[in-house]
């Protein structure tokens, strides 16, 4: 994933949340965006044991969760704290605009 710097990570902030008017309308934004543009599934280590993460889901608290699974196993692990493979999926800079929102 190519580094992005403030002010580029910013336009995407602004493109995912033009009509937000609130906190939570723009996490709601920023979902959009990773759910749109991040190239699922793809393959990661999560504590040393690959996953593959499968899709993405914002939780009733107000998380955005990257959906993981080994054969029968699911987890949900937070976007912000899953480890990416290298290279990175093609989307991957959403999360990192997610990131710096967060702040």
């Amino acid at each position: 994933m190519s580094v992005l710097d403030t002010a580029e990570l910013e336009a995407m902030i602004e493109e995912a949340t033009v009509d937000a008017y609130n906190e939570d309308e723009q996490l709601a934004g920023l979902f959009t965006m990773l759910e749109e543009h991040l190239d699922l599934p793809f393959t990661t280590a999560v504590l040393g044991v690959e996953v593959t993460v499968r899709g993405v889901d914002l939780t009733p608290e107000g998380r955005i969760v990257a959906l993981c699974s080994r054969g029968g196993a699911r987890q949900s692990i937070g976007i912000l704290e899953l480890p990416l493979p290298s290279p990175a999926p093609d989307g991957a800079e959403w999360i990192e605009a997610y990131r710096h929102w967060a702040g």
